[in-house]
């Protein structure tokens, strides 16, 4: 299941260039939690990942 949780201690920077409707519906599930936008994304692509056919760690 997809939970907004877990932290870091180490981040590297990355520039990533989204779609305008992504960001928007990124940044609504951030508000909704009082969460960063940087925290969902780090959790979406955790998710991803974790749910990918590839399994990819």
């Amino acid at each position: 299941m997809f939970s907004l949780k877990r932290e870091y201690t180490e981040y590297e920077n990355k520039s990533l260039r989204l779609p305008s409707v992504l960001i928007e519906r990124v940044q609504a599930l951030a508000n909704e939690n009082e969460m960063s936008f940087n925290k969902v994304v780090i959790r979406c692509i955790e998710y991803a990942l974790e749910n990918s056919e590839n399994n990819v760690r």
